[in-house]
């Protein structure tokens, strides 16, 4: 989609209700209640993140989302695809801020060049204690992207009209922070799988941009 025109539309965004769980349990792993009620305790003391789906004009001014797979490291989240972000640090002033910052940090994207639309349901993470709050972004500029390259593997361009193909969703066998495999609903894009707690803020802003495009 032209990014002209995806700017008019998703101008909309704040007039639509949020379709909130029920969007993101459409990509939930099958185990994801039954993880909630073991860490009910341990939620209360959830650390806090923010992360940034930001959407942007390519070279030839076609809309794109930006992705970016991990690096491999000692950790749960080592080699997942998800959105620029992460934990709150003192000094940011909000969990927005922190999405921005890390979008920096880790991407290159500047803050100022940034308008941050709607704040997204918050998706709770069990494997590392997070509650993760996403926003969803725009820039104007196609941007220069630089890697952190002590985070990111690389950059993830997905264009729009590939993201909301219902072809992309699938189901695939993945193994787990838990040691075990199991089946999962996923994403498919750009030939990477996306599951978990990103697919399901992959699903809420599906859910909101196939109501206004």
């Amino acid at each position: 989609m032209n990014f002209d025109e995806f700017l008019l539309r998703i101008s909309k965004i704040k007039n639509i209700q949020l379709p909130a769980e029920s969007s993101q349990f459409k990509m939930a792993p099958p185990f994801r209640i039954e993880l909630l009620q073991k860490h009910k305790e341990t939620m209360q003391y959830a650390k806090k993140a923010g992360v940034l789906a930001l959407f942007y004009p390519d070279s030839n001014h076609q809309t794109n989302l930006v992705l970016i797979l991990r690096k491999t490291y000692e950790g749960v989240h080592s080699a997942q695809v998800g959105f620029p972000g992460g934990k709150l640090e003192e000094t940011d002033n909000s969990l927005e801020a922190a999405a921005l910052r890390e979008t920096f940090e880790e991407i290159g994207v500047p803050v100022h060049d940034i308008k941050v639309l709607n704040q997204l349901t918050q998706v709770y993470i069990p494997p590392s204690n997070f509650y993760v709050q996403p926003y969803l972004g725009i820039t104007e500029k196609t941007p220069m992207f630089i890697i952190d390259e002590s985070e990111v593997e690389t950059v993830i361009e997905v264009p729009l009209n590939h993201f909301v193909d219902d072809a992309v969703v699938i189901s695939k066998m993945v193994s787990t922070s838990y040691k075990v495999e199991v089946e999962v609903p996923a994403f498919k894009l750009n030939n990477y799988i996306v599951w978990g707690a990103t697919a399901m803020i992959l699903s809420e802003i599906k859910d909101l941009l196939k109501q206004l495009l």
